[in-house]
């Protein structure tokens, strides 16, 4: 008879034992070191170990999609953690903001919208949430696809409060796939949500709009 295979997730949130947790660091982000202890696949204890913790909250992505035109916007910022890279640190990235306590992700990408873009979604239709770098960052990621018309999109926003300087760009979708596929979009959330818009495009035009 064959040896039945074990099953992922065995080990849950529970298993973890924080024996000690303090903050290292408090300025624009957090940092904490963590003193912890968890169970092995082999069934024996893992030895105490330390690690930092990257505090982050959870963020709300949403790519602008206009079915009619077929175009999405995209935004173009300076992102310090492209410094140092082969690349320039000003990004195309998707609308996004971090989600303030007791919010919605859904309120969030509206607000984002407006503030970063000047857009007004008509919907938003999930695509999916995932944890952005969970080896070393709680940050999740909460990720739309909301429909605009982009027959007056572009230009220049964001906050000075927040020293924020960014310009939107409409990008036909076909050529948002082709900057993925030579690497001038390199960054999750977008690489994402345009491989996702690349599957469900066709669909998105019947619902959203006409063909």
């Amino acid at each position: 008879m064959t040896e039945k295979k074990p099953e992922p997730f065995q080990f849950k949130a529970s298993d973890v034992q924080v024996h000690k947790r303090e903050t290292v660091f408090k300025g624009f982000f957090r940092m904490d070191k963590l003193w912890l202890t968890h169970p092995r696949f082999d069934g024996t204890s893992m030895p105490e170990f330390t690690r930092e913790l990257f505090v982050r909250g959870d963020a709300t992505c949403v790519l602008p999609y206009d079915p009619v035109r077929d175009e999405v916007v995209l935004l173009e910022q300076f992102r310090l953690g492209a410094i140092g890279r082969d690349q320039s640190p000003w990004l195309l990235e998707l609308v996004a903001g971090m989600n303030e306590q007791g919010e919605n992700p859904e309120d969030v990408g509206h607000r984002e919208a407006e503030e970063e873009a000047g857009l007004s979604f008509t919907r938003l239709e999930k695509i999916c949430e995932y944890l952005v770098s969970p080896g070393g960052t709680t940050e999740l990621v909460y990720l739309y696809a909301g429909q605009v018309s982009t027959e007056n999109a572009g230009g220049l926003y964001g906050l000075d409060h927040e020293h924020e300087d960014i310009r939107a760009h409409v990008f036909s979708a076909e050529g948002a796939c082709a900057m993925i596929s030579d690497g001038r979009i390199n960054n999750a959330a977008a690489i994402i949500a345009i491989q996702w818009l690349k599957l469900n495009r066709d669909r998105l035009r019947r619902e959203w709009g006409q063909l």
